[in-house]
């Protein structure tokens, strides 16, 4: 099979909710930074709005809706194409199942019986964040790509043992680091810079969809970050929020902090405030990061922001602050009331590849060279997952039919082509109809499924 010929490589970024989006596309354009990038958002439950993608702020030259078996022809015909107008590389940003399923139905799209002629793009995946859970499931099922990212050394040793203790290829696992650290060094409160002069001493508390999960859990944090503006009235206290009330991110948010704070007794304080927007722009104006265990904390750490990991709930695998374990940013709400700033331990924080000292800028280096190299050569070998028919039987086979795939990675009967893109007002009915079925959708999992879940536990 011949390289590509043309001289602007081309990426295809494949995304299912805003933050995997986010991650993918930042991703593609440190590893191709001349590329042209198209992205395409995978059909489902969190398939990202306007504003969240505005939010994200990740660009793209052509964005597009589409169904998993969709792309999977769009791969097909792409590689039989066999001209200078296909991908170069092929980024997966989704949920581990979603990946798995990806693999199979790129490998049988991919199959040795296609035309001669054609090549297939280098295939990527990997993290958006903090990995604290699910380490074992999510990385095989992301194994068969050519190259998984790890956001750091220590994630780097981590998912090769997992592909080594099971006796797969663990030479795909290429240590990089997450692609959205950055911004402004922060600036100490008594040193302001021209811009900051005038804004008083900001507390930020990145709030998760679904971490904690209980209704008492969240609506303490909340009432945590209130009392703190109340005792710290010279201060501005932030509730940085993921989403609005019906939109999906990355994870199922049942209990969203805007209804909570509606039920609170009193008003917020003039000081305490709900907010959106990018989390890049929000750590433009914080002196202090508090969360449970968002990776907003790896951010706020890598610009040198003081940065707080609640253990009021206590240290969990549950809530994912166990993976901040030696890391000096364990604190609780009263220790920061009474003015506890953290100091993070240097040595974790290389670790975890958000030191501030100049590495970052290379970190992309090896994971750059290799794709590069990958999508220089003549011939790429077949996808070869770990998991198979074969290797996993009774869990394969669910997880392909969730994708419209059957066991060999090919659509189902009944899963066609969808149809083209309607305009003008059958378009403008359509999206409606979409975005209403979605909302009774997300009205089930959001309030409906948990009075369920609480009615059986009677």
């Amino acid at each position: 099979m011949p390289s590509r010929t043309h001289s602007a490589p081309r990426v295809a970024v494949l995304a299912d909710s805003d933050t995997r989006w986010k991650w993918g596309a930042l991703t593609a354009r440190r590893l191709q930074p001349d590329a042209r990038l198209d992205g395409y958002l995978l059909r489902g439950r969190a398939t990202p709005t306007v504003r969240q993608l505005g939010e994200v702020g990740a660009r793209a030259d052509s964005l597009r809706e589409i169904r998993g078996v969709d792309f999977l022809d769009l791969m097909e015909r792409d590689a039989r194409a066999g001209d200078d107008t296909g991908y170069d590389v092929l980024v997966l940003a989704c949920v581990g199942g979603a990946v798995q399923a990806m693999l199979h139905g790129l490998r049988h799209a991919w199959r040795a019986e296609a035309p001669a002629g054609g090549r297939r793009p280098v295939v990527v995946t990997g993290y958006v964040g903090v990995v604290y859970e699910k380490l074992a499931d999510g990385l095989l099922l992301r194994h068969g790509a050519d190259v998984v990212l790890a956001n750091s050394r220590h994630d780097a040793d981590r998912f090769r043992a997992v592909y080594q203790g099971v006796g797969a290829p663990d030479d795909s696992v290429v240590e990089c680091a997450l692609p959205f650290l950055g911004g402004a060094p922060y600036q100490e409160p008594h040193t302001p810079s021209a811009e900051q002069e005038h804004r008083p001493y900001t507390v930020v508390f990145a709030a998760q969809p679904s971490v904690p999960d209980s209704r008492e859990a969240r609506t303490y944090l909340l009432r945590r970050a209130v009392e703190h503006a109340r005792r710290h009235p010279d201060r501005e206290v932030l509730v940085k929020l993921r989403s609005k009330p019906g939109e999906h991110t990355t994870h199922i948010e049942e209990l969203p902090y805007q209804k909570l704070a509606a039920k609170l007794p009193g008003r917020l304080p003039a000081n305490c405030r709900l907010v959106y927007g990018n989390m890049g722009e929000v750590l433009d104006r914080t002196d202090l990061m508090v969360t449970v265990s968002s990776t907003a904390a790896l951010e706020s750490l890598h610009r040198g922001i003081p940065t707080a990991v609640l253990t009021d709930l206590g240290i969990r695998e549950a809530l994912g602050n166990h993976h901040f374990l030696g890391s000096g940013c364990l604190a609780s709400w009263d220790e920061l009331d009474a003015g506890h700033r953290p100091e993070p331990h240097p040595e974790w924080l290389a670790r975890q590849g958000v030191a501030a000292d100049g590495a970052y800028e290379t970190a992309f280096d090896a994971a750059r060279d290799r794709v590069t190299a990958l999508a220089a050569a003549d011939h790429l070998p077949p996808l070869t997952p770990y998991y198979t028919p074969r290797t996993a039987p009774g869990y394969l086979p669910g997880i392909l039919a969730r994708y419209g795939l059957d066991p060999r990675g090919a659509p189902l009967a009944g899963h066609v082509d969808a149809a083209q893109e309607a305009g003008g007002l059958r378009k403008f009915a359509r999206d409606t109809v979409r975005e209403a079925a979605r909302g009774a959708y997300r009205h089930g999992v959001q309030r409906v499924a948990p009075a369920i879940r609480r009615w059986g536990q009677l």
